[in-house]
């Protein structure tokens, strides 16, 4: 791709973000070491982890991450939103990797994450067996919950989340390379 994409946010053109995901690891898991723990979760049967960096977060990559709580902050009476994604995201590090698969991969991803409510999450899940916040302390605390980590919703989630994780420079990570030759 030499040009500008055909739409402005479509960051690659050509991809089938059906096929793709982007793994957040959360500051909260980065800090308690359970990045690794996490990754190898998600690598299920037919998903492929690669692209893996870490990140210090920028403001305005977890403003663009977390759209949808700024859109609706009116409705998370006593938090200020845009304050709490700040406290908790900029400057942190979390952990970002890529996951590949079959079309159903979001899906698939979000079953393994459990409820965004770890205390709420089945047992099993990365959320009910390694979480320790719960939605009712972040509410009394006037904070975000605190659930280790986050994938793609879907395939415009997984597009708008490359853009923002990684970038259109990075775009080789979505392009794997042929096999090489081989010589006789």
């Amino acid at each position: 791709m030499s040009g500008k994409p055909s739409r402005s946010g479509a960051v690659v053109n050509g991809v089938g973000w059906g096929h793709w995901s982007v793994i957040l690891c959360k500051p909260d898991a980065v800090e308690r070491g359970l990045t690794d723990t996490i990754l190898e979760r998600l690598a299920l049967p037919g998903v492929t982890i690669v692209g893996r960096q870490n990140v210090t977060v920028a403001p305005w990559q977890i403003h663009v991450h977390y759209w949808d709580l700024l859109v609706d902050a009116d409705w998370f009476g006593g938090r200020d939103i845009p304050a709490s994604l700040d406290s908790l995201y900029v400057g942190q590090t979390v952990a970002v990797a890529l996951a590949s698969g079959s079309p159903g991969i979001h899906e698939r991803l979000r079953n393994e994450l459990g409820h965004y409510d770890p205390s709420r999450a089945a047992a099993g899940t990365i959320r009910g067996d390694l979480g320790d916040d719960s939605l009712d302390q972040a509410l009394a605390e006037k904070r975000l919950v605190n659930n280790l980590v986050h994938t793609s919703d879907d395939s415009e989630a997984a597009r708008r989340d490359f853009g923002t994780w990684y970038g259109a420079n990075r775009r080789a990570l979505l392009f794997p390379q042929a096999a090489a030759p081989v010589e006789s």
